[in-house]
């Protein structure tokens, strides 16, 4: 039988049906019937992001179960959850661990998915009330996820906000030294070293650019890359949000993810969803925002290659 060659060109939109048709089966496109380009979107209109203020989105390595939080007006932030059952997401609800005293924010689950880090004010027993925030994780088991506690030395003796982990189990943070006023917090980093974390570094100047607010780390997976919030005499607006690719090791000057990310308002807590495509972050001004995404796979390319003819 002879054999037919398909045009190169029908076979490109073969293979572009193809990926759409996967795209549209994503358990994180089951919100919108828009799949976000280079033109971010509001993630989950109406149900995860609604007429209260909400930021810092995080998901598991399956995409099947969602946390993020949520701040109604004139009340503390609390921490939402979903989980993907027989192909459809349950309604928010607030998670299993939330708050009797104090208020939760900012949940960050592990590339490895054995962990969910979030901050909070409760109290470490039912006596003793902290002086401020601090991060407290969950552990993944066979039954769940386990009673919350707080994190160990020498994190639990400082002030550590919006915590993401690698895959190696180094963290990143935002942070500062006693006495540091908010607007002088920036970027920290805690190695793993033998199971435990035993300093905290503060990342060097490449990320911890001269500006205001510097904070709001998402590391990748494998350290290649970290995206974070800072406000900038050379910015678009308030915050907004800048990229560091580590090359070898040493870490590059902070590029501005630019104009089709970056606004007037304000732009902040970023992560990227578990199989590398969408970039999610905040949105919003003074009491209002929401959580948008966009596709990332490109927008780290065309950073990647502006950087290479630079």
């Amino acid at each position: 039988m002879k054999q037919v060659k398909i045009p190169s060109v029908l076979t490109f939109l073969l293979v572009f049906i193809i990926s759409c048709q996967d795209s549209k089966k994503s358990n994180l496109t089951l919100f919108s019937d828009q799949i976000p380009t280079d033109i971010p979107l509001v993630f989950g209109q109406g149900v995860i992001s609604t007429d209260d203020y909400e930021f810092a989105i995080t998901f598991n390595p399956e995409m099947d179960e969602i946390y993020y939080t949520r701040r109604k007006p004139e009340e503390n932030n609390e921490i939402y959850a979903m989980k993907l059952i027989d192909g459809q997401w349950t309604k928010p609800e607030l998670a299993f661990f939330s708050a009797k005293q104090g208020w939760d924010f900012e949940p960050h689950i592990n590339p490895k998915g054995n962990r969910l880090y979030f901050g909070s004010t409760r109290p470490f027993n039912d006596t003793i009330q902290p002086s401020g925030l601090h991060q407290w994780y969950s552990e993944k088991n066979k039954s769940g996820w386990s009673q919350p506690i707080p994190i160990e030395k020498p994190l639990v003796d400082r002030f550590v906000m919006y915590l993401t982990s690698s895959e190696n189990g180094n963290l990143y943070y935002t942070s500062g030294e006693k006495g540091d006023k908010p607007e002088d917090w920036v970027i920290y980093k805690s190695v793993k070293e033998e199971g435990q974390y035993r300093s905290a570094k503060r990342m060097g100047n490449e990320i911890n650019f001269s500006g205001k607010y510097i904070a709001h780390p998402y590391i990748a997976p494998d350290e290649s890359y970290i995206i974070y919030d800072g406000e900038s005499n050379s910015g678009y607006g308030d915050n907004d949000l800048y990229i560091s690719f580590n090359n070898n090791g040493t870490w590059t000057e902070a590029y501005n993810l630019g104009p089709k990310i970056n606004t007037d308002q304000t732009e902040m807590t970023p992560s990227v969803s578990p199989d590398g495509k969408y970039l999610f972050f905040h949105r919003g001004e003074d009491d209002y925002g929401d959580i948008y995404w966009v596709e990332f796979m490109h927008l780290k390319k065309e950073l990647l290659e502006n950087r290479s003819n630079n």
